[in-house]
């Protein structure tokens, strides 16, 4: 089995798990939840609707019943959303800035060195971003009229030091994310 097949199975699990806090991580104030399960990522919004994204747009290489369990967290996933709207948005909204934050401050490092260091890890806070984005595109939800200004001023930061290329995830990711959209996962900076 291929790394990337193996690494959705392992999002399949993350999910799974994100999913059966989500209810209690919404009521919460905390953007960075702590799963008990030390060998979980902390559960943020960004994390769970990235792999939500890449394992629905995927689902074709899972087996039955790891497509089952994607199918059983995105359903445990919407019934949490039930009458949260104002809340998930808040929440997201925080997540945005935090992420915003980390992912300019990766690129402020890679302005003085130009070395893609752990890039292919940490273009993961991009699309993050993305994520949460796309999720305040969708009716009820607003999103904040400045953050695509942002994105837009942190995306030109990243061309100047862009080189085109090969997809920098596994391969079997790629129909997940077209290059006309994730761009910034076709190449490295440098």
């Amino acid at each position: 089995m291929s790394e990337g097949i193996e690494k959705l199975q392992r999002d399949v699990e993350i999910l799974a798990t994100m999913a059966n806090e989500m209810e209690e991580y919404l009521r919460s104030d905390v953007l960075f939840w702590h799963i008990m399960d030390a060998t979980m990522p902390r559960l943020t919004l960004g994390g769970y609707l990235m792999r939500q994204h890449r394992l629905l747009a995927l689902e074709d290489l899972l087996d039955e019943a790891t497509r089952g369990g994607l199918e059983t967290a995105v359903i445990q996933y919407n019934q949490a959303l039930v009458e949260k709207i104002v809340r998930l948005e808040q929440k997201i909204h925080r997540e945005l800035e935090a992420r915003l934050r980390q992912w300019s401050e990766y690129l402020r490092d890679l302005s003085k060195d130009k070395r893609a260091a752990n890039y292919a890890a940490m273009v993961e806070t991009r699309a993050m971003i993305e994520a949460l984005v796309g999720q305040l595109e969708l009716p009820p939800y607003q999103l904040d009229t400045r953050v695509p200004q942002q994105i837009v001023l942190l995306d030109n930061n990243l061309r100047r030091y862009w080189h085109r290329g090969d997809f920098i995830w596994p391969p079997e990711w790629q129909p997940a994310y077209p290059e006309s959209v994730y761009w910034w996962l076709y190449g490295t900076p440098g």
